[in-house]
């Protein structure tokens, strides 16, 4: 986790303080459910409760030192509690493993960061709904393989990325609950010394689902998936970032970042204003998509379990949830104030001499009787002198003096063909079909 890329609420999530508040949740809502079955007494479960509710600070230092003789975090930690509470805590852990409580912390873990990227996520699709709906109309140019195509609207490009996100949303809201699981099964998950309704009583305690079958561990393809999860949206992210850098450049200049007073963009050159909070984005796009191979290498451990899955897990878990929660929030930041430019997208639209408006002029000579390579022909070669001229010339104009064409549509037809609202007319269906 690098600082610079973290926020405190996500962060916090991760700090060894918290992890051990959960470890003895664990172990206590574990305790409790053995008392009152009757496997140990009643006084052990109320003995950790009393001492909990006294809300103790948890001496990080002093279990880190336990666990330099024992070379045992879990070891450790029981070590611990017992030191504070006394000889009642000698019940805990009964006929558990140490990745019962582990990986139901990391199911905790994970299931509270999901809910701070959700939050994350309402946030980037609310900004990004505003400036749709104040763009739904502003003309600008769609471009495929990086060329001028036909005209769109900035909205419409807006409502795409509304769309993908919303998207991101739920699969993220899936990945949720595919992780928010429990396992309490003890070893190699047979439950043969802790009973399998101290698993469910657990889980119930936590928020989460029981594990239908574990092997002492919980399977890793859970994990696999919710980390490809996050590396979707990181890809969204990226798309998005993508798309504003391009619009940025200094011969498209159609949106830009918001450039704060007092801002410098280059240590060398004054007049620079650059796309650094983007760029930075598919940075952290990269590094979140790059957590995803380990997780995914994580499903195949030896029989009922090993620990190959645990050190990639101590790195991928807090890496890639803080930095996709950083990464969420500064690309709400960006989209909120991204300063976009119509004038600057209309004359863009202009550049290039009318090609934009080819394919309608196809369409009309095919619906006047050429055949559609004829009239593909006849458009082109009048679109390639407007090409080699840099849009000084005029499709419409060169259209008008070609009597091949003429020969097939007037001068009125051609001029109506040149329409820029007509690619606008079902901007509502879209949206419809995207805000509802």
């Amino acid at each position: 986790m690098v600082p610079r890329y973290a926020r405190p609420q996500m962060t916090a999530l991760w700090e060894p303080e918290a992890k051990y508040r959960i470890w003895f949740e664990i172990e206590a809502h574990a305790t409790q459910k053995l008392a009152d079955l009757g496997v140990v007494p009643q006084s052990a479960a109320k003995a950790l409760w009393d001492w909990w509710a006294t809300n103790p600070k948890i001496d990080v230092e002093a279990i880190d030192a336990i666990e330099a003789v024992t070379k045992h975090d879990v070891i450790a930690f029981l070590d611990w509690v017992a030191r504070e509470v006394g000889e009642e805590a000698r019940f805990m852990h009964q006929g558990m493993t140490s990745s019962d409580v582990l990986d139901t912390t990391l199911s905790v873990q994970l299931a509270r960061a999901s809910d701070l990227l959700l939050e994350d996520m309402d946030a980037l699709l609310a900004a990004i709904r505003k400036r749709a709906e104040e763009h739904k109309y502003t003309p600008t140019i769609g471009r495929s393989h990086g060329i001028h195509a036909e005209p769109v609207t900035f909205g419409l490009k807006l409502a795409q990325a509304y769309a993908e996100f919303d998207r991101c949303r739920a699969r993220l809201v899936a990945a949720r609950a595919e992780i928010a699981t429990c396992a309490i099964s003890g070893a190699v998950g047979t439950f043969a010394n802790v009973d399998p309704q101290v698993e469910a009583y657990v889980a119930e305690q936590l928020g989460l689902a029981v594990e239908p079958v574990s092997t002492q561990v919980i399977p890793r393809d859970r994990h696999a998936m919710y980390f490809a999860t996050l590396a979707v949206i990181a890809g969204s992210i990226e798309r998005i970032a993508v798309e504003i850098r391009h619009l940025q450049r200094t011969e498209v200049l159609e949106a830009e970042e918001y450039f704060s007073p007092g801002q410098k963009g280059s240590s060398a050159m004054p007049h620079k204003r650059n796309p650094i909070l983007t760029e930075n984005l598919t940075g952290q796009a990269r590094m979140i998509r790059a957590y995803a191979l380990p997780a995914l290498e994580n499903v195949a451990l030896w029989h009922e379990r090993d620990i190959s899955h645990s050190s990639v897990e101590r790195f991928i878990g807090p890496d890639a949830t803080i930095t996709l929660d950083f990464a969420l929030a500064r690309l709400t930041g960006v989209v909120d104030k991204l300063l976009v430019y119509p004038e600057r997208m209309e004359k863009n639209l202009n550049r290039m001499g009318g090609l934009i408006h080819s394919q309608r002029v196809l369409l009309a000579l095919t619906q006047a009787g050429l055949t559609r390579d004829d009239a593909y022909r006849l458009v082109q070669r009048n679109a390639m002198k407007v090409w080699e001229s840099d849009g000084a010339l005029s499709l419409l104009e060169l259209l008008k003096a070609d009597p091949d064409v003429t020969a097939a549509l007037s001068p009125a037809e051609l001029e109506e063909k040149f329409d820029l609202g007509y690619h606008f007319k079902h901007v509502d269906t879209i949206f419809a079909r995207v805000f509802g």
